[in-house]
């Protein structure tokens, strides 16, 4: 079956661009040394704390603009193909100025651009990203006592967690390989691509983080990055491109709230680094934003952790900050009023085409007659909650539904009464 010629263009096209980025690593270029962790924690024990050194690499990135500007020239800006291609190439363009940018002020504006920041207003005139973070911060403060007796916690090795999640994707992912394994220079507790989920060496994980790191790494980021590997034009789907970020941690935070393993302690770390940014555009130093976290709650190590995501590419003076965070809360909720949407309009088929690639949420409904045409695939995986649609959409309903009632106006009497005791 011969393919139409305007998407055998653009498909074309979407090769050369894929080919353009595939050796910009935004993340690793920017993440810190094991080392530098080791000689501020030491330095800190002592007494004599002080500011990180930190050397980013510097590359050449013009041959790479080119071609992206070739890309975007060549494609067809009224065409669903061409104005994905044109949006993405864009948002790859910014992050190469941002990485020319490391280490200077200008970070904050080419991350602001990607990721926003978190002053901005959430979705449907909400509050903004930052006090929405503030008041999960202060609802984890005050049911923290009483959690810890309730649910204490239980600490899993490394090595334990590893093993298990091998044993389960080997299970879910039956026409594909995935490999788990551990590293020790990795940041974040865990990280995943279509082929490799690596988590972080010499930390402890509780019973939340383990199924957290399942269903938001492997079922989310590794299988919607298969499934962009399974798509017969679109291969840039199977990378996740920045102006694709805010959907994608959105949507793998989403399955940890739609699974259960959203514990309101992983709300509260992710509303503190939104605070953290805050602040650290504000002025606040690095050393200012680790006692932050320090004062939070958190282990030196992860205080150190959590403050170097902030900082990644930013002087460490204060006056800027990578606001790449800031992306887990304001993801969530867009996520979360898209299945919701999606409920309303009797369009959760619409929903199961998010999974086809590393798509934002826009694209979803721009690319439609493509989805409907078979130039791009339905999903090769769905993550399993979303393969049972009745149980997602009695949630999805029951939320609808709950969220009319005004809990600022619901006394203890209220419920009382409610419940005919």
């Amino acid at each position: 079956m011969s393919v139409p010629r305007d998407i055998a263009r653009h498909a074309v096209l979407d090769a050369r661009l894929a080919a353009a980025v595939r050796g910009i690593r935004l993340l690793e270029t920017l993440s810190w040394p094991a080392s530098a962790q080791e000689t501020f924690l030491g330095a800190w024990k002592i007494g004599r704390i002080h500011l990180p050194k930190i050397d980013y690499p510097k590359d050449d990135y013009t041959h790479i603009r080119a071609e992206l500007d070739a890309v975007t020239k060549a494609a067809d800006p009224d065409h669903p193909l061409g104005h994905y291609l044109i949006q993405t190439a864009d948002s790859w363009r910014i992050a190469t100025r941002l990485l020319d940018a490391a280490g200077g002020y200008r970070v904050t504006a080419y991350s602001t651009r990607l990721y926003g920041r978190p002053v901005e207003l959430l979705p449907g005139d909400g509050p903004t990203n930052l006090e929405a973070a503030q008041h999960f911060v202060t609802l984890a403060d005050d049911m923290d006592q009483e959690l810890r007796v309730i649910e204490p916690d239980a600490v899993i090795a490394a090595e334990t967690v590893r093993d298990e999640l091998q044993a389960a994707v080997d299970g879910f992912f039956t026409d594909h390989k995935v490999k788990v394994e551990l590293d020790p220079a990795l940041i974040a507790k865990a990280a995943a691509s279509p082929t490799r989920i690596r988590v972080r060496t010499n930390t402890g994980f509780s019973e939340y983080d383990r199924h957290q790191l399942l269903v938001h790494e492997a079922f989310v980021h590794t299988l919607t990055g298969i499934n962009g590997r399974e798509q017969p034009h679109l291969k840039s789907m199977a990378r996740s491109a920045p102006r694709t970020t805010a959907t994608q941690e959105g949507l793998a935070t989403f399955a940890e709230l739609i699974s259960g393993s959203m514990d309101i302690e992983r709300m509260k770390r992710i509303s503190l680094r939104i605070v953290a940014i805050d602040m650290a555009i504000g002025g606040a130093d690095f050393v200012q934003v680790f006692r932050f976290f320090l004062d939070a709650g958190q282990s030196p190590e992860d205080s150190f952790a959590s403050a170097q995501r902030v900082f990644r590419g930013a002087p460490l003076g204060g006056g800027a900050a990578f606001t790449k965070d800031t992306v887990y809360l304001h993801g969530l909720l867009s996520v979360h009023t898209f299945f919701r949407w999606c409920l309303r309009h009797r369009k959760l088929s619409v929903a199961r085409q998010l999974f086809a690639g590393k798509l934002a949420l826009e694209d979803v409904f721009a690319l439609q007659p493509m989805f409907d045409s078979g130039a791009i695939a339905q999903p090769h995986y769905l993550p399993p909650w979303m393969q049972r649609a009745n149980g997602l959409a009695g949630m999805l309903a029951f939320s609808l539904f709950a969220n009319k009632i005004r809990l600022d106006r619901v006394e203890a009497d209220d419920l009382v009464l409610g419940l005919g005791v």
